[in-house]
């Protein structure tokens, strides 16, 4: 079947949970992309900063080849091998000392908001439930998640939420020791907000967090699901700004296209998780597990951080270019590493659609922000050729 009798049967059969655009892609290499009537496109989107080492790179191609020719699936119930020596090299790369696997960031979120409550209970006394989170934020889509989510748009139609959450402006450290009362027990935040518009707080914030939290013996959770696996130049955000969580999600770019999410926390918070407490059938299973070793180690190894503070550094220099065209409608460049936007002052849905018909797919969020997430791996020739893009469509 060709794009237009695809798309005919995805609206028969599908549940419409998704304003999909008119495109059905069928195959990928690094940045680029093909749709089954052979049109390509540059993906500025990167599946929302999902393929972090590009479409189908071989490293991790051929681990799910391997793994896929010996073992699919096996039960949470056993050891896994490769399972472990994921969790090893997470823990041996950041501040964690134990790590969880579910299949997505909200899985995730929903570990560390349990784990954290469970905590807090078993050290502080029952009392200890409530979690702090940022206005603007978003955290995922299940229940506990989209309730930690600081967006209404997200919650409506799901009351009543689950209780337990207090909401507070992102960036404003002196308003979260203001939120806490006696049955706080965490701080939950996204070190640069991704949904709510690539929000960058001021570069002492965590720090300042950091240490509200030890004055008050909160935990910090920080959900790295979309910035972290180096998407803003560093393996993870938090290293930007010279402090450790003591909880940390991960997920989009860790499986570098295979669905994993990950819980990564201290030996001792992790503590009060015990066997019966939290599980996931298909957690960290050996084909995922493979996919985001290969990816991991490929982000390590292979001089992609650098390069994507390189490619970041262009991206905003390129994007200014952008503003010097359009004054009248850019409002702010902003961006970390390969984690960037572009807000206008108007909708930026018709931008994306002109981009899409000339061959480059880009993001919008929050209403008017353009949001590139391209693969770690772009060129500069890429970049090049989505600056055209917006300056023929914005016009």
């Amino acid at each position: 079947m060709k794009g237009r009798a695809i798309i005919e049967e995805s609206d028969r059969y599908l549940m419409r949970t998704y304003d999909r655009f008119p495109i059905v892609l069928k195959k990928g290499r690094g940045i680029k992309v093909w749709d089954v009537d052979g049109k390509e496109y540059l993906d500025f989107t990167g599946g929302i900063a999902v393929n972090i080492v590009g479409h189908c790179h071989p490293n991790v191609v051929r681990a799910i080849q391997r793994q896929a020719e010996q073992l699919l699936h096996v039960s949470n119930l056993y050891h896994i091998e490769p399972q472990t020596s994921l969790a090893r090299l997470l823990c041996t790369n950041s501040f964690a000392e134990k790590a969880f696997f579910c299949n997505s960031g909200a899985e995730a979120n929903e570990a560390a908001i349990k784990l954290a409550r469970k905590y807090a209970k078993e050290c502080y006394g029952a009392d200890r439930f409530e979690i702090i989170t940022a206005l603007n934020s978003f955290h995922g889509r299940t229940l506990a998640a989209v309730t930690a989510t600081g967006q209404e748009k997200f919650q409506k139609g799901f009351e009543p939420l689950m209780p337990g959450f207090r909401y507070v402006p992102f960036g404003d450290a002196d308003a979260i020791e203001g939120a806490i009362t006696k049955n706080t027990s965490a701080v939950m935040l996204e070190p640069i907000q991704g949904e709510g518009g690539i929000i960058i707080p001021g570069e002492d914030y965590l720090k300042k967090v950091r240490e509200i939290c030890d004055k008050h013996k909160l935990l910090l959770i920080l959900d790295e699901v979309q910035t972290g696996i180096g998407r803003t130049g560093r393996l993870f955000a938090y290293e930007h700004y010279g402090i450790t969580p003591d909880i940390m999600t991960l997920a989009k770019g860790l499986g570098g296209g295979a669905p994993i999410g990950a819980m990564l926390t201290t030996e001792e918070v992790s503590s009060a998780f015990r066997p019966g407490n939290h599980a996931s059938t298909f957690g960290g299973n050996p084909l995922v597990s493979a996919a985001a070793i290969a990816t991991l180690e490929t982000v390590l190894g292979d001089g992609i951080l650098d390069h994507c503070n390189k490619m970041g550094t262009y991206i905003i220099k390129r994007l200014a270019q952008i503003r010097d065209y359009y004054p009248e409608q850019v409002v702010d460049i902003r961006g970390k590493g390969l984690f960037t936007a572009l807000e206008i002052n108007r909708d930026g849905m018709p931008v994306v659609k002109r981009c899409i018909e000339r061959g480059a797919l880009i993001n919008c969020t929050a209403g008017n922000i353009l949001r590139f997430m391209p693969p770690l791996t772009v060129e500069e020739g890429d970049i090049d050729h989505l600056v055209s893009v917006l300056k023929r469509v914005m016009g």
